[in-house]
């Protein structure tokens, strides 16, 4: 029954047979728009049966499905048509919409006094919309498959559910993707056979109580809520940051075509709060499908709560120990990827505190996994997000917590001064990136439909993906200005540098990053002259981390002693991009002391740098990492066979590594480990975190009084959270027979390597003294 497409693009629908229209009307002006188009609809078609059951815009009252369940039981071969009056966004004052947003009003629907005058100013603010009509015996076959319902006035819920969804569906292709918002979710799921048998399975579990939950989990997309929010969430970080989001226009390309094929869960990079916003501007902004995103429950406050629920946020609690709430939300999980929206959360489960990705999260990722196994998609895409900034506020109160603060409980205070915060200077900008996804079947190599699936093989294919997501945004994330600078004014110990010291320092760093091909900003391709190097500082100065020193013959810039745990958030979100090469350094330097075959002394000391940092970095499995050490060697002719000749060969070697960056990138993070292998020594057999952290902060705040740790950023609590992972993994915080002389070891072991990265530092600052002398020869031929 479908005929040539209208005005708008849509296929008109006609009605030829016998039909039953169900038009949804919910004012005078919108019953004599239905009429005029039934009118015209009979007229071109005298011999069509059509039958009419006129639908409130709320629940239907009794004596309308028992009108259904009649017209319904007339035969199996009368079509449903459902019909609408679909009204043209425009024209409703913004603090109307606003206010209609948080009630859950339709924020696009003119206010029935109005609509009789707004038609008589212009007709086509509205017009009525026709769902695909279906059979009654279609309806029904569908319903007998789906759902549990046994009786005529179920049929007639589900049949009106059935057609909302098909008004959608043609009222979605007028406005366009990005409009795209999942419905009926609540009465779909609790008639879904699949969803009430395995309720029976849980004790004590009720329809009643799952509808509760699902009224907890409940999230959509308005009209306005899709234009507000984004704008919104724009207006609030364009107070600080450039308002244009740099974006890669070829990734938006292939993610648009591939998210008209397969549905997708978007894992972002966490580094702020304004994470959240970012996703739906980068959607809204390039005509993507909206997204739904997870959020704490704890951000549920004020009016924010009905707000964010109504703008694609699905509230989730924090614990998940009920077995009831977490069956619920598998279902939930399962029902929006069935039915091909899109879902997003941050892989890393909660903001990075130190700059660094952390390990990826799996809980919400294995419900995905379960839709999947479960026949709900024949693919789902991981589609990773890298979102990274020039500079955020949030920086001081991360180098709070290094210091041991607390966090500060979000409400409406909190609130206003993250957005008054975000309009304190320029930050700088926004840089969106969307790598090529990770395909879920491609990973999940088993028979769908199998209720029975392995949980330890699942798992490690889980583990795979997650990494696999990390390691894509972690190779898109462009490497900016500001890192490469904090980086290097936080070699130095606090001692300044001239803008010319900077400027020649900084270009071993940016041809390593040419050579390796590596994603960086225009801000770091200005770094090669001198007015980009300017322009970084003053950004930097402007605020903390980095002062600026005015009064001598030049300006000199350093990091103060109480900026270096801030500035250390800017360096370690680029340690990635050179942390091969600084193990390579490290292996390089411990062969040089090692006895015996120095090949394997390199080889052997790279894996074990690996498995020391496996808990702060990201790396490749153990073959691909050898391989990826051996391209970083390659760039020196022979290497392997200097490495075995050893004496000058070596020694030659690392002066020839440029930039050498083991100092620069690692000391921190080993410097922390040895404050707490120095603790662990005189600490009882089992010591707990707690207690372990505040002897740390002790031991590393004197040592850094004494100036016997060369940065106060390795007096941090959140790098010693992570040393003492590293210290559970060597089985020293386990009672024992050995565990004292291990302890020691340990700590021997940890000195060894930073005395290895003492002689890395020597080399690179033999490395700026000459870079130094060229550059004053340069500028004074006579010198």
């Amino acid at each position: 029954m479908s005929g040539p497409k209208d005005a708008g693009g849509l296929p008109e629908v006609t009605i030829d047979g016998d039909a039953l229209v169900l038009a949804s009307v919910a004012s005078p002006a919108e019953l004599d728009l239905l009429t005029d188009w039934l009118r015209a609809q009979r007229a071109a078609h005298p011999e069509a049966r059509i039958e009419v059951i006129e639908l409130p815009a709320d629940e239907p009252p009794p004596g309308v499905i028992a009108s259904l369940v009649e017209e319904l039981e007339s035969g199996d071969d009368r079509a449903v048509v459902p019909a609408r009056v679909f009204w043209v966004p425009g024209g409703l004052p913004t603090r109307v919409k606003i206010v209609g947003l948080i009630s859950g009003r339709d924020t696009y629907r003119p206010p029935e006094m109005l609509q009789r005058r707004i038609l008589r100013r212009d007709r086509s603010r509205a017009k009525v919309v026709a769902g695909e009509p279906a059979k009654v015996s279609e309806l029904r076959q569908q319903w007998q498959d789906n759902t549990v319902g046994d009786s005529p006035r179920e049929f007639a819920r589900f049949v009106l559910r059935r057609a909302s969804l098909a008004i959608e569906r043609m009222e979605l292709r007028l406005l366009g993707p990005e409009y795209k918002s999942p419905r009926l979710i609540k009465p779909e799921m609790l008639a879904s056979s699949r969803f009430r048998d395995g309720l029976e399975q849980i004790p004590g579990a009720t329809v009643d109580k799952a509808g509760e939950m699902l009224d907890e989990l409940a999230t959509g997309w308005s009209r306005f809520s899709v234009d507000l929010m984004p704008n919104l969430g724009r207006a609030i970080f364009s107070r600080g940051f450039d308002p244009n989001v740099d974006y890669d226009p070829a990734e938006i390309e292939t993610l648009r075509h591939a998210l008209e094929r397969h549905p997708a869960v978007l894992l972002f990079s966490h580094r702020s709060y304004l994470d959240g916003a970012i996703v739906p501007v980068a959607m809204q902004e390039n005509r993507l499908p909206p997204v739904h995103t997870f959020a704490g429950i704890n951000l549920s406050f004020g009016f924010m709560g009905p707000l964010m629920r109504r703008s694609g946020v699905i509230f989730i609690r924090r614990k998940l120990d009920d077995p009831l709430y977490k069956y619920v939300l598998r279902q939930f999980v399962g029902y929006i990827v069935e039915k091909r929206f899109n879902l997003s959360w941050s892989i890393e489960g909660t903001r990075s505190r130190t700059g660094k990705m952390l390990p990826p999260k799996l809980g919400l990722l294995a419900y995905v996994a379960d839709a999947y196994l479960d026949g709900r998609s024949d693919d789902i895409l991981l589609q990773p997000v890298s979102i990274s900034f020039d500079q955020l506020h949030e920086t001081r109160e991360y180098a709070a917590y290094a210091r041991g603060g607390e966090k500060t409980p979000e409400g409406l205070s909190w609130l206003y001064n993250f957005i008054k915060a975000q309009g304190e200077r320029n930050f700088g900008k926004i840089y969106v990136r969307f790598p090529a996804a990770v395909s879920m079947r491609e990973y999940l190599d088993v028979p769908q439909g199998d209720g029975d699936h392995d949980e330890s093989v699942k798992r490690l294919a889980l583990q795979k993906m997650a990494f696999a997501v990390a390691w894509r945004i972690l190779e898109a994330t462009p490497i900016n200005a500001t890192s490469l600078v904090s980086a290097l004014l936080l070699t130095t110990r606090g001692v300044a540098l001239t803008l010319n010291q900077v400027h020649h320092t900084l270009q071993d760093s940016l041809d390593y990053l040419h050579r390796k091909g590596t994603p960086v900003t225009e801000s770091t391709r200005r770094l090669r002259t001198l007015d980009g190097v300017q322009s970084a500082l003053d950004a930097l100065s402007g605020g903390n981390p980095v002062t600026r020193i005015d009064g001598g013959r030049e300006p000199v810039w350093r990091i103060a002693p109480e900026d270096e745990h801030e500035a250390a958030f800017y360096r370690n979100s680029i340690i990635h991009a050179f942390l091969e090469t600084a193990i390579a350094e490290l292996a390089l330097m411990y062969a040089c002391r090692a006895e015996g075959d120095r090949l394997e002394a390199f080889w052997s000391q790279a894996m074990r740098l690996r498995d020391l940092l496996k808990f702060e970095f990201y790396f490749a499995d153990s073959g691909a990492f050898r391989e990826n050490i051996a391209a970083e060697m390659a760039w020196l002719d022979d290497w392997e066979a200097r490495v075995c000749a050893g004496g000058a060969d070596l020694d030659a070697m690392l002066h020839e590594m440029r930039p050498l960056m083991a100092h620069a990138m690692l000391r921190p993070f080993f410097e922390a480990y040895e404050i707490v292998a120095d603790v662990l020594r005189e600490a009882p057999p089992q010591i707990d975190e707690k207690d372990l952290t505040q002897r740390a902060l002790g031991v590393g705040s004197q040592r850094a009084a004494q100036r016997l740790v060369r940065s106060n950023e390795a007096v941090s609590a959140l790098l010693f959270a992570t040393a003492r992972q590293v210290a559970a993994d060597q089985g020293l915080l386990d009672p024992a027979p050995d565990l004292t002389e291990r302890r020691e070891a340990f700590l021997v072991e940890l000195r060894g390597i930073l005395g290895d990265m003492n002689r890395v530092h020597l080399i690179s600052r033999q490395h700026f003294l000459e870079r130094e002398a060229a550059a004053q020869a340069a500028a004074d031929p006579t010198v």
